[in-house]
């Protein structure tokens, strides 16, 4: 039998539905998604890391992995996806199924700079849905041994005696244009070369088949061995477990300076329930004390944020390197 749609549907007051029936509607479309978060999490929880091992971020994840697990109880198991400047393993996150079970750990010029430089087949802004930041990281400029520098000054001078002869290895695209920045401030002709993250662009200047990089402090231990040498780091200030590297700033190029973040994501469309039991984990993660201090004496600042001040940092950003880039002519090869 066909209902006649002028007439009052069964379980409905005449006019529309009730106060109650709304509730009801209400009700049953947050069941869902309370449901998912009551339960979860249930199962091992993937967390994609978009650059090669032995980098900053990989450094990050397997630190907060290991106490991640114990709050969540379930297994956190790392996929590195290295490539495309972080949007092979950012493009993975965004297309996952938004249960909570696929996370992304990721650096800010993955997601607010190479909207800019890319054809991106996935929006950050809109795709990935923000859980907290991690930790504020910057670096310093390091040199092979047998690169004849001691000083910045030093460097600049040698990248000017011999054009062209010098070269960088850049694992970010953040990276690449911070080396491009440097160029242009010193008025120098050096060779930028892009890696698959921080780690094989260290391995690169380590092993001698570049002449320099920014590095994120992974290579510290690299520097006290006398394996590279640290001119400068990339700050106002000097950091105060290297008080013998003087800044970027005390160099004469306070323009070249690196302050950067990494963050957690989970897909777009994820319960915001779910993000809420994340968020609080990693919150309390980020702040026990062996993990701060961990992460201090690898010059990295413990942060958090909430996913709502993360998503408003993450559009500032946006448009300015927008700006930057525009304004600088910048482009990736």
């Amino acid at each position: 039998m066909v209902k006649n749609p002028k007439l009052p549907q069964p379980g409905y007051a005449r006019g529309g539905p009730s106060r109650r029936d709304v509730a009801a509607l209400a009700l049953a479309a947050w069941l869902p998604g309370a449901a998912r978060a009551q339960d979860y999490p249930s199962k091992p929880i993937r967390l994609i890391v978009p650059y090669a091992p032995g980098g900053t971020t990989d450094v990050l994840a397997r630190i907060v992995a290991e106490k991640l697990q114990v709050l969540l109880k379930q297994p956190i198991v790392i996929d590195s996806r290295p490539g495309a400047n972080g949007m092979l393993g950012g493009e993975l996150a965004a297309r996952a199924a938004p249960d909570g079970y696929t996370l992304l750990l990721t650096v800010a010029s993955a997601m607010t700079l190479n909207p800019s430089l890319y054809k991106m087949r996935y929006d950050p802004l809109k795709d990935l849905a923000p859980i907290s930041m991690m930790i504020n990281a910057t670096g310093m400029l390091v040199v092979h041994p047998s690169v004849p520098a001691t000083t910045v000054k030093e460097l600049v001078m040698l990248a000017k005696a011999q054009p062209g002869k010098l070269n960088a290895a850049a694992g970010t695209s953040g990276l690449h244009l911070l080396l491009e920045k440097f160029k242009a401030a010193t008025g120098t002709d050096i060779a930028v070369i892009p890696y698959k993250g921080t780690g094989p662009q260290l391995s690169a200047v380590l092993g001698g088949e570049v002449s320099m990089t920014i590095d994120p402090f992974t290579a510290v231990q690299h520097v006290k061995a006398g394996k590279l040498r640290a001119l400068a780091v990339m700050t106002a200030n000097r950091f105060p477990n290297l008080p013998d590297v003087p800044s970027i700033a005390e160099a004469g190029f306070p323009g070249v300076e690196l302050n950067s973040w990494l963050a957690l994501f989970a897909p777009g469309g994820t319960p915001k329930p779910i993000i809420a039991q994340v968020h609080r984990a990693v919150a309390e993660v980020m702040a026990m004390p062996d993990v701060r201090e961990r992460l201090l004496t690898m010059n990295y600042a413990s942060i958090g944020s909430t996913p709502d001040h993360l998503a408003s940092v993450m559009v500032g950003e946006t448009a300015d390197w927008a700006k930057v880039v525009k304004d600088t002519g910048f482009k990736v090869d």
